[in-house]
């Protein structure tokens, strides 16, 4: 009996689904760190922390199924991705280290409050920018030569990586300000609403000049992007992206919606991951490496799949279960690190 699954598919599926999850959830708590100069009073900063203190290690969790899924699932792909990106993902990893660090000093000191204040601004911020660095070098083209990567150490810098670091950590700050307005109320609040504005601007902008680069990399993503037929699969995108903008604002203007701006900011990340997935198909490293020769034997893929049918629902059960638990309005004052007072 031939089950003719289409395994490296739906692998390449399950790990676009994993980073997509990582990018959204721990995004809006770098983004938190990234606007963490901007809130103007430590109180402001204690009750932006709490919002996100329940779920920010557990967000974490799917870069490491993200990295480890690749590892198993699309050896080549890692073999490859890894030395063109050690310096950035280095650099993110201890970044997020920093940050973590920070996360639980910040609240047991008053002296060094500021220190570890700037440990979490400069942690996020770097992060989030080596993020964008790391997706710039893959859609920029890696280049391989005999299935190894045959590039050189600095490949990853340059003015397009540059670029779509600087667009992750705008776009980061906007998630975090949305995140901001669905869990505070008050003057805080409005101060996220006025952030999560400009921060919209910015992503938006962004967006506008990473798709206008974007074609001119590798002749693929122009093929992709301007030729009939494929145009028509692309098209939709900048339409949905304009409703998600439009809704964005919208939702920001009224002080009632709490969850729409958050929503909308969400939607315009899926939107643009996307149209990455759409440019990128059916390669998993452009130009050339395609999802198939990166895949690791049928019989590894079915094996680690039936591993993650059981647990990817079960995660996505208790982080939904979590968020569901600590859901509402963060008060000042309040939060769950109260005891170490």
């Amino acid at each position: 009996m031939d089950l003719s699954l289409d395994l490296p598919l739906i692998w390449a599926f399950i790990i676009a689904f994993a980073v997509l999850a990582y990018v959204v959830l721990d995004g809006f708590d770098l983004g938190i760190g990234i606007l963490f100069p901007l809130l103007q009073r430590h109180e402001n900063r204690d009750t932006a922390m709490n919002t996100v203190a329940p779920f920010w290690d557990g967000n974490e969790t799917w870069l490491v199924m993200g990295g480890g899924g690749l590892f198993a699932v699309f050896p080549l792909a890692y073999a490859v991705v890894m030395p063109a990106l050690y310096a950035p993902i280095i650099a993110m990893l201890l970044a997020l280290i920093f940050r973590g660090v920070s996360f639980e000093f910040r609240f047991r000191t008053v002296r060094w409050r500021g220190v570890w204040d700037a440990a979490f601004f400069i942690g996020s911020l770097f992060a989030a920018f080596c993020q964008g660095i790391a997706l710039g070098t893959i859609v920029q083209g890696i280049e391989i030569e005999n299935r190894a990567y045959a590039g050189g150490w600095w490949d990853w810098l340059t003015p397009f990586s540059i670029m779509t670091g600087i667009a992750v950590v705008i776009g980061y700050a906007l998630l975090g300000a949305t995140w901001l307005v669905v869990r505070t109320e008050g003057p805080l609040n409005r101060l996220a609403a006025r952030y999560a504005r400009i921060a919209g601007i910015g992503t938006l902008a962004a967006i506008g000049v990473v798709s206008i680069w974007m074609p001119f990399l590798q002749d693929t993503f122009y093929a992709r992007w301007f030729t009939f037929p494929q145009i028509a699969f692309v098209a939709p995108i900048p339409i949905l992206l304009a409703l998600a903008a439009l809704s964005l604002f919208r939702g920001l203007n009224d002080p009632v919606s709490t969850y729409r701006p958050f929503l909308s900011a969400l939607g315009l990340f899926v939107l643009s991951y996307i149209g990455i997935g759409i440019s990128f198909y059916p390669n998993i490293l452009p130009p050339e490496l395609t999802i198939w020769d990166a895949a690791a034997p049928d019989a590894s893929l079915s094996f680690v799949l039936v591993g993650a049918i059981v647990l990817v629902p079960m995660i996505l059960a208790y982080t939904a279960y979590s968020y569901w638990i600590f859901r509402g309005k963060v008060i000042e004052g309040e939060g769950y690190h109260q005891h170490h007072h």
